[in-house]
């Protein structure tokens, strides 16, 4: 096929041979099958930020420290030099996150570097060799559900114990290969202890995926990982194999009124984007 525009740099450096199909467009970024060399890899190429449908990005970025102190002047200002400044910050965040989280034993792509906004990576395969699926084109069992979401559970904490929370995951930022889960699309990860609304967006990614298992294995539904496992990390007892139960007890002290608002809108904005990804993946079909 012909090679994209900002493809064509990783050509010239050597890093691509060929571009061999489109594998999806989304509203962050158009992924690209590449070959390079005797490997097939994915090319990851993000959108602009005013052609980008992320939402609520500033949520995102709290907490986020840049070592250039007039980069970040730059970025406070809103220049130009501050809107590419921030552009970086935002793709280099998701090979900081992608890195950082396999560290912590949690699986995702391999990433192999970024020129030019274009994140070349490991194209994550079926036994066949195939693209793997999203989880949300996956049918299971209910026990396969219960394996996996105990997995999930475990990666969670694993990114947690690392510092981080993914911030949008649900069953179209995971894929599936003959090993498990794979968790994708770090861009937005946020520091759990520097970001104000990382507890709202933990329960959300952990939700998700009790919402999504849960259709697989009804009783997944009953349980409360995501209280369980805020309230061991913010005691301090939380650990990489900390073992959980789903289940946690409230002390009955009477909830926030600003915090339970806040997690109805999150809640409402990520039903807005889950239905627009299905219809956007339906209209590619």
């Amino acid at each position: 096929m012909k090679t994209p525009k900002r493809i064509q740099p990783l050509i010239d450096d050597g890093l691509v041979d060929e571009v061999l199909s489109r594998l999806m467009s989304g509203k962050e970024a158009d992924i690209y099958v590449v070959r390079c060399g005797d490997e097939i890899r994915c090319a990851k190429v993000y959108k602009e930020a005013s052609k980008r449908g992320f939402k609520q990005a500033v949520q995102y970025q709290e907490g986020r420290k840049d070592r250039s102190s007039r980069r970040t002047r730059a970025m406070e200002k809103g220049s130009k030099f501050g809107r590419a400044q921030q552009e970086k910050t935002w793709q280099n965040a998701e090979v900081d996150a992608l890195k950082r989280v396999a560290e912590a034993g949690v699986r995702v792509p391999h990433p192999y570097g970024i020129l030019e906004g274009v994140l070349l990576m490991e194209l994550v395969t079926d036994d066949s060799g195939d693209v793997a699926p999203r989880l949300c084109d996956v049918v299971m069992p209910e026990d396969q559900a219960l394996e996996d979401h105990e997995m999930m559970m475990r990666y969670i904490v694993r990114m947690l114990c690392a510092g981080l929370v993914h911030g949008d995951l649900s069953e179209f930022n995971v894929l599936v290969d003959e090993y498990g889960p794979v968790i994708i699309d770090l861009p937005q990860a946020v520091n759990a202890a520097a970001n104000n609304n990382a507890e709202a967006m933990f329960a959300r990614d952990v939700n998700n995926m009790r919402r999504y298992y849960g259709q697989y294995a009804p009783a997944l539904l009953e349980t409360h990982y995501a209280k369980e496992i805020w309230s061991l990390y913010e005691d301090g007892a939380l650990l990489p194999d900390t073992a959980l139960t789903g289940y946690f007890e409230d002390d009955g002290t009477a909830a926030d009124v600003e915090d339970v608002l806040a997690e109805i809108k999150a809640a409402f904005l990520e039903e807005q984007e889950r239905l627009e990804r299905i219809n956007d993946a339906n209209g590619e079909d």
